[in-house]
């Protein structure tokens, strides 16, 4: 059992001792020290005054604590991946597999922060009245940054706040989910080693009544936020004058055309749904197929989804699921399976629970407006429906509040270039699922998805502000 102090200002600093339990055996598996009031603003304190230290630190010296970073997470790995699988009930190799990818992400941060160290021009005089003056622009930091991270992805997430905000010259506090804080704490421990300025860094695990305080304090400039669309949309309301960035989730569509490679298409939207237990915020939970192989589609996934080896405890190296993050959750699935079997949805396989494991659900029939199809599942079902036009299709797929990501399984290009025009979300993947994601990619979603987009050069960019020298002389 690992034992964990929070960092307020690259400091490893007691706290209240909180146990942390694995979803899967309810066992304890990390006692991690949560901050106080008194040490939340010790945090803020720290934030502010490292914002200079952080402004005046040259390009070079960013980029190369970032790629170190990107060096020790290597080196570390199988340690935070421990971690995340314990703590999050995140399969093993999934979990390695975020460990591993989170290096990739202070390696493209590292590449952004040269890019942004150029200036650009404007052709001021390219109106009369800026004849012989000269027009540069160049971006500088915000300021202090406050991120809140989730539990799905507690280091690659965090990361997604984190290394922006050295790219950019912002120190940043960062409150990582209550469940899985132990990743963010490690990646500060691994920032403080790499060499960043330690007031620029502090992680604190924190209860919600305790963080709620950071969101309307003054000497944050930026939010970043992924989380629930009903917190992240109120945390935008408190935060007065802050810059916001908010990912907030979605009901993600597949939409499989007549054409579509079935052998591909199916395996793919199984991971794509089933994949730590459906709680990514991209996971797949809206199949829509063409009428003419709608059923195939159906019995097809349903095989998929009783392969036996797609479940197991978070240590099995072949699992693809496991639990649920908590009692809570799971009940909240089995009863929206049950609301919707009640208007009249088709069970096909699943529907059945152990414990806070879920075992992959496929329904047809669904009444769209059943709480499992309109709302954002954050489990492990599937419902699949029929369309007959693209034009249906497309209906199907914004007849939604949310707009985060779709995948689109077609090689009719007219069909794909409908969807691309029509479909009201962040970004179409063609011939994929949705959960598609590298970490380059902007990324976020439209409606009640977010606001603002993630991806290291979009981040970076949130976290500066452009300023004008108008240069004339005389």
């Amino acid at each position: 059992m690992r034992t964990l102090e929070l960092l307020i200002a690259g400091e490893p600093t007691a706290g209240i001792v909180t146990q942390i339990r694995s979803p899967y055996s309810g066992e304890t598996v990390s006692e991690v020290h949560f901050a106080t009031a008194d040490l939340l603003e010790q945090a803020m304190a720290a934030a502010e005054r490292a914002a200079p230290v952080m402004r005046k630190l040259p390009t070079w010296k960013r980029a190369d604590i970032l790629e170190r970073m990107a060096s020790m997470l290597l080196e570390r790995r199988e340690e935070i991946a421990h971690a995340i699988c314990e703590e999050a009930a995140k399969p093993w190799k999934l979990a390695f597999g975020e460990a591993t990818r989170c290096a990739d992400t202070f390696k493209n941060a590292a590449e952004e922060c040269k890019r942004y160290a150029d200036g650009a021009g404007v052709g001021i005089d390219s109106n009369q009245v800026g004849e012989g003056r000269h027009g540069i622009i160049r971006r500088f930091p915000v300021g202090p940054v406050l991120g809140i991270s989730p539990f799905n992805f507690p280091l690659n997430l965090s990361a997604h706040k984190f290394a922006p905000a050295i790219a950019a010259g912002c120190p940043i506090v960062l409150k990582p989910a209550s469940q899985t804080p132990s990743a963010a704490l490690l990646m500060g421990q691994v920032a403080v080693e790499a060499g960043l300025p330690p007031e620029a860094i502090s992680v604190v695990p924190a209860a919600r009544k305790e963080a709620d305080g950071l969101i309307e304090d003054s000497r944050f400039k930026l939010i970043t936020f992924t989380g629930s669309p009903e917190v992240g949309w109120s945390l935008k309301t408190r935060s007065g004058k802050k810059k916001v960035v908010l990912e907030l989730g979605g009901n993600a569509a597949a939409v499989i055309g007549a054409d579509a490679d079935l052998d591909w298409a199916i395996p793919r939207i199984a991971v794509g749904a089933y994949a730590y237990a459906g709680q990514v915020c991209i996971s797949v939970q809206r199949v829509i197929a063409h009428e003419s192989i709608v059923a195939e589609v159906v019995s097809r996934l349903t095989e998929e989804s009783q392969n036996r080896t797609l479940v197991g405890a978070p240590e099995d190296r072949d699992a693809l699921m496991s639990a649920m993050i908590d009692s809570a959750n799971a009940e909240r699935i089995m009863d929206w399976i049950d609301q919707a079997k009640r208007s009249g949805a088709r069970v096909h396989c699943g529907n059945e629970r152990n414990r806070n494991t879920v075992s992959p659900t496929v329904l047809s029939e669904v009444d769209p407006k059943q709480p499992i199809s309109c709302n954002e599942a954050f489990g492990p079902v599937l419902t699949v429906a029929s369309f007959s036009t693209w034009e249906e299709a497309t209906a199907m797929v914004n007849d939604s509040r949310y707009g985060l990501q779709a995948g689109v399984f077609t090689n009719d290009v007219r069909a794909l270039w409908h969807c691309f025009n029509e479909i009201e979300v962040g970004a179409i993947i063609h011939n994929d699922f949705p959960t598609f994601r590298v970490d380059m990619m902007p990324y976020g979603g439209v409606k009640d998805s977010g606001f603002g987009r993630e991806g290291l050069r979009w981040s970076t960019a949130e976290m500066t502000e452009e300023r004008l020298l108008v240069v004339w002389p005389r």
